[in-house]
């Protein structure tokens, strides 16, 4: 968070809340110090919800949580700690959801790496990037809706993949890019990523009531037939 003692890094967060003992983790759930980790909080905090209504054994909400990892909320956020030259001061860089992280060729790609780029590109509004199961891997396929009345053709496809590879990595450039004419989000305004790639792989979608406009999902339904080559 933000506080008036300590200097300001471009890109980060000066650091964590009052109350707040947060730490990244690797896959074990052991601090990495400086590496790309999930978000938890080691113990209770101040603003910490006390349970979901309509849930009275805690069930949803443990499993939304404390599942990933065992007496530490996680959070859905990855990212990393900053140390500088000031002894007191770590700060804080948050690199996407970790919930639904990519991971082409073993990679861990965050999707907003892929967003921050694909938003310097004029005539795209907003994207969604999901991994699709590929021969027995993972590809980035890359959802963009455009501009009213532009349409996605050769040359923007590969502007987009060069934006997106001289700003990030290869890695990052996605298999596939696909148009379509409105992209689904939850009720807080963000990306329903998870529910996208449930419908690519024709798998059910739990929590349409979660999102604003669930009716998006039919267009990601009928993009499938494009994907399995």
């Amino acid at each position: 968070l933000g506080n008036p003692l300590s200097p300001v890094y471009r890109g980060e967060l000066q650091g964590p809340g009052l109350g707040m003992d947060i730490a990244f983790v690797d896959e074990q759930g052991q601090p990495s110090v400086g590496e790309r980790g999930e978000l938890v909080c080691r113990q209770g905090f101040p603003s910490q919800p006390v349970g979901f209504w309509n849930d009275p054994e805690q069930q949803r909400y443990r499993a939304a949580y404390f599942e990933r990892f065992p007496g530490l909320w996680a959070h859905g956020d990855f990212g990393r700690s900053c140390l500088h030259e000031h002894p007191k001061q770590m700060g804080i860089q948050i690199v996407g959801r970790s919930d639904a992280v990519l991971n082409p060729g073993g990679v861990r790609i965050g999707t907003a790496e892929i967003y921050r780029q694909v938003e310097q590109v004029d005539e795209v509004l907003e994207s969604i990037a999901v991994g699709q199961r590929w021969q027995d891997d993972e590809r980035i396929i890359l959802f963009v809706k455009l501009r009213e009345g532009l349409t996605l053709d050769t040359a923007l496809e590969a502007r987009i993949r060069q934006q997106i590879r001289n700003h990030a990595t290869t890695r990052h450039v996605p298999a596939k890019i696909i148009q379509v004419a409105d992209i689904p989000r939850t009720l807080s305004g963000k990306l329903a990523e998870i529910a996208v790639r449930n419908v690519i792989h024709g798998e059910a979608v739990n929590n349409r009531e979660a999102l604003v406009n669930p009716e998006a999902l039919c267009l990601f339904e009928q993009a499938r037939d494009a994907l399995q080559h």
